[in-house]
């Protein structure tokens, strides 16, 4: 948990700070625990029991880790915390609507609200590395797995979801080129509308970009780095100099962009952009889907194997080479709940049994955002189950890897505790806290 301050309400508007708890020469003011209790409620944390107990025993456990990272020498890149601020700052404009809709909300302006993002994000990282390095040698053997197995609880072993095991061979139906030739001519009409003084360019994008995320700024994507941008974005927007103009068109995996530069900062650079995708024709896709059903009706009468038509057939880059096998990202195996199939795919696997191969459907391609038709094979099909050994080592060996890491944990924030200064004042100390130590 980071050592949060709510910004809504500010300490400035305090007469005099009331000091609620000490840790070490650290204070720990009512002021800052008011503030992170709403920092808490607007991020629908949840708060254990009375938050008045709960909330400033965080800030103080956050404190004793900011001590030990101050002994160790902990440092963060000052980039990547400018990363992370810009991002949560990009993401409040775009829910509250604009930049002096967020100041009123938090009654901060921005560079106040990026000064104390800043700090927050610095600490939590530094938490975070003083807490890695105290649980990087924690590894599971075999043994340790199936030991921690045979002495959990029947009530403490978790039930796994429905889990299924899907092969994929898609195809990506060419663009007409009139299509693209279309798209490209939007575009400099609209380079041509700015250029001239006819439109702004963040109109258009509010009204025409295909980007959602962004066109609600007006296809202001905030400060980014080069490794935070497409490499074919990057290369034209960093060589932008005049925020009067617009680029020339670029193309990346998500289609066609116009940028106009907005500020530079250092290896950072926020740029506005237009983003308009080529459709794939229904003809097409229907071309396509004749192709598929057809390959899925020779692998039904054992014509080839499924497996052979993914190395010959498939264009999806991840599975072409795997057997068509799909890799959960969440957890790096072949297993996926339903819900984190894509829909299409869990729509259609959700009727069929094992070894089945699906007919031939139309989806859309998670990375380009542009419709492609595939055909499934559901490969395996567990049931919904108690967790065991055979089939859900991976789980119980993270479980078991969390449990150790966990206790290494506590028992360092046990001892801290005990070395620490510790007052807590009047009014403060009636709880139940989680860690015990803290009253002497």
């Amino acid at each position: 948990m980071a050592a949060v301050a709510y910004t809504g309400v500010s300490a400035q508007n305090n007469v005099a700070e009331e000091v609620a708890w000490t840790i070490g020469d650290q204070p720990i003011y009512k002021s800052e625990i008011e503030e992170a209790y709403q920092q808490m409620l607007y991020d629908h944390m949840t708060i254990k029991g009375d938050p008045y107990c709960y909330v400033p025993e965080r800030l103080a456990i956050d404190k004793l880790f900011l001590n030990q990272a101050d002994i160790d020498t902990v440092e963060v890149q000052a980039a990547m915390v400018a990363q992370q601020v810009d991002s949560w700052i990009n993401y409040l404009i775009t829910n509250l609507g604009t930049k002096e809709k967020v100041e009123e909300y938090f009654r901060k302006s921005i560079p106040e609200l990026r000064e104390w993002r800043t700090e927050m994000v610095t600490n939590q990282s530094r938490i975070d590395q003083v807490k890695h390095s105290m649980v990087k040698n924690v590894k599971a053997t075999p043994s340790d797995v199936r030991k921690y197995f045979e002495t959990l609880p029947a009530d403490s072993i978790p039930m796994i979801p429905l889990q299924v095991e899907v092969q994929l061979i898609s195809i990506n139906p060419t663009i007409p080129r009139q299509e693209i030739e279309d798209v490209k001519g939007r575009l400099r009409d609209y380079t041509e509308r700015v250029n001239s003084g006819q439109s702004e360019f963040s109109t258009l994008a509010a009204l025409y970009s295909e980007d959602q995320a962004s066109s609600v700024r007006g296809g202001e994507i905030g400060f980014l780095g080069r490794g935070h941008l497409e490499p074919e974005y990057a290369a034209v927007a960093f060589n932008l100099n005049d925020p009067k103009k617009v680029s020339k068109i670029v193309e990346t995996q998500y289609g066609y962009h116009i940028i106009q530069l907005i500020e530079k900062r250092g290896d950072r650079i926020n740029t506005r952009h237009i983003l308009l995708r080529p459709r794939v024709s229904q003809e097409d896709l229907k071309v396509a889907s004749a192709r598929l059903d057809s390959v899925s009706s020779d692998i039904k009468n054992g014509k080839f194997t499924f497996e052979d038509a993914t190395r010959f057939i498939s264009q999806d880059k991840d599975t072409r080479f795997s057997r068509g096998q799909m890799t959960n990202q969440e957890n790096g195996t072949t297993k996926f709940e339903m819900s984190q199939l894509p829909p299409e795919i869990a729509r259609v696997v959700s009727q069929m049994q094992p070894g089945e191969v699906s007919g031939a459907f139309t989806m859309m391609d998670p990375k380009r955002n542009r419709e492609m038709v595939a055909i499934v094979k559901l490969t395996s099909r567990i049931e919904a189950h108690k967790a065991n050994l055979s089939d859900d080592f991976i789980t119980i060996k993270d479980m078991y890897e969390a449990s150790a890491q966990e206790k290494i944990i506590k028992d360092w924030l046990k001892s801290k505790i005990k070395t620490t200064y510790v007052k807590i004042e009047d009014g403060w100390a009636d709880c139940q806290f989680e860690n015990e130590g803290w009253i002497r």
